[in-house]
């Protein structure tokens, strides 16, 4: 019967090992554990006689089989005592004795897809005990666990489990409290908390990888990207993305039919040949001045003065009839006003007077196409959220960051001089920076109510202005960083309590637009 055990296990172990062999992107990891061994209650001896329960050590390695599924191999060692020493067993009293183990589990891991801090889990299998006094014997381990969360990488973990024995009197139990480190199989050593793999940035229910525009909402028949005007041509491909138009077009409409779209036609809303920038070539108000060049084609007026009719008050050569700033010098393109950026939109209107922009924006550009011109855009250089004025959103593991430091950032007691342990929140706070060029950062510190108010104030303002020192030294611009203290305001926490201090002891950072 025992070698028929010995097979069974044999064969499932092979056949897990086959399996994981076949998942390239596993993660594995190595633990260890402190382990009280309890031998003598489930043999003859009390549960609660603890002055009985013997220590041991464990070493396992885990394999990652899917989302939620591990592989366990743990390798223990301990010194234990089956029961009571005045409990005889095999005509035999049983006294101290060391127990060597091997197991091959299953642990089925709860919530990994959901960010949790504390995994519970549970695992079941089969090993192989060796006793130096006594009957080596096979054992089929249950129980159940958790998993703490530490930081990447690193948890805590609690097990316990029942051992049932395949030879008579060797039930036992086994409890462990020890430390688990996980790798990644494809070279990324961190174990993330949630699961990542199929992100989807926009919302738009098309994952990352699909999606051709992933930072911003669109439709599936657009491969995830906008089409604002509903024209079904993606707004990355349409020349006028705010009109519904035709392929054929390049998404613009055509207005007058003539078979020039409307963005190329110099007369939209009237037909008109190719050679003549789809206008008439005829003299509908017949002054002798043809309509593609009389600038009043539906009023008559002479041939000397562009067909229209009037004066000139400005002596732009524009009439005053059609001139929009009569008394002011301007050009034909912005209906007789001044255009400094000679977008086609007079001074007197465009928003954005000095920089050439559209008609659809009142003059104003947009420079990074993300559908709010420059003159409103906060981060006109960068594409945002019409929600967040133009600004990228700041994603929610970098705001996780940034409260992070609050806590994180320490420094020498009673002094402005950072910790060491403080450098790496910090490095991270630099990265962030640098991911939103169009944010500045202001540093602000605090402190609790303990001592001179005064004293408090330049204490926090000096902590403040050692973190700001510290992102310049790593290569962040004064422009873009800001820092000052306020001393014993704006607590978080009750100053009576100890932990209400400390919490009360801070330096915060806050991101917000140019």
């Amino acid at each position: 019967m025992k070698k028929f055990f010995v097979v069974i296990f044999a064969v499932c172990f092979v056949s897990i090992v086959s399996v994981q062999a076949q998942n390239p992107a596993y993660k594995s990891g190595i633990s260890f554990k402190k382990v009280w061994m309890d031998y003598q209650s489930q043999n003859g001896g009390s549960l609660s006689d603890f002055s009985s329960y013997h220590h041991g050590f464990e070493i396992a390695y885990q394999h990652r089989l899917s989302n939620s599924l591990f592989l366990s191999v743990p390798f223990k060692v301990g010194n234990v005592t089956s029961h009571d020493n005045d409990f005889e067993l095999d005509n035999e009293r049983c006294l101290h004795k060391s127990v060597y183990s091997i197991d091959g589990k299953l642990q089925y891991v709860f919530n990994q897809l959901n960010g949790a801090k504390v995994l519970p889990y549970v695992q079941g299998g089969l090993g192989y005990a060796i006793e130096n006094e006594g009957v080596n014997n096979l054992q089929v381990p249950l129980g159940a666990g958790l998993h703490f969360y530490i930081r990447d990488n690193a948890w805590l973990t609690w097990s316990s489990e029942y051992r049932v024995s395949l030879e008579e009197n060797r039930n036992n139990l086994h409890h462990g409290l020890g430390f688990t480190y996980q790798f990644n199989g494809d070279g990324d050593t961190k174990m993330k908390v949630d699961d990542k793999d199929l992100m989807d940035s926009d919302g738009d229910g098309i994952y990352d990888d699909l999606d051709l525009c992933p930072q911003e909402a669109g439709t599936a028949e657009n491969s995830g990207c906008p089409d604002r005007d509903g024209d079904g041509i993606p707004d990355f491909k349409d020349d006028c993305p705010n009109y519904a138009g035709l392929k054929a077009f390049k998404g613009c409409p055509d207005t007058d039919g003539d078979g020039i779209s409307d963005n190329d036609d110099e007369c939209p809303n009237m037909v008109g040949p190719e050679s003549n920038n789809g206008c008439p070539d005829n003299d509908t108000d017949g002054d002798g001045v043809t309509d593609d060049l009389d600038k009043c084609p539906n009023v008559f007026g002479p041939a000397d003065n562009d067909g229209c009719p009037g004066g000139d008050k400005d002596k732009d050569g524009i009439p005053d009839s059609v001139d929009k700033c009569p008394n002011i010098f301007g050009v034909s393109s912005a209906n007789g006003c001044p255009d400094a950026d000679g977008d086609g939109i007079g001074d007197p209107t465009d928003a954005c007077p000095t920089k050439a922009g559209l008609a659809i924006y009142n003059g104003c550009p947009d420079t990074d196409g993300d559908g709010l011109h420059d003159g409103v855009d906060r981060c006109p250089s960068t594409r945002g959220s019409v929600d967040n004025n133009g600004c990228p959103e700041i994603s929610k593991s970098d705001q996780q960051v940034l409260e992070l430091a609050m806590r994180a950032v320490q420094f020498d007691t009673g002094k402005s001089t950072l910790k060491p342990e403080s450098y790496a929140i910090l490095d991270q706070i630099t990265d962030i920076m640098l991911r939103y060029p169009d944010y500045n950062l202001s540093i602000e510190g605090y402190t609790d109510n303990v001592g001179n108010a005064n004293t408090n104030l330049a204490l926090s303002e000096k902590r403040a202005k050692a973190c700001y020192e510290y992102l310049i030294s790593k290569g962040i611009s004064v422009r873009k960083l800001n820092y000052r203290g306020f001393g014993e305001v704006n607590p978080i926490a009750d100053n009576n309590l100890l932990s209400g201090r400390a919490l009360n002891r801070r330096v915060e950072f806050n991101l917000s637009p140019n």
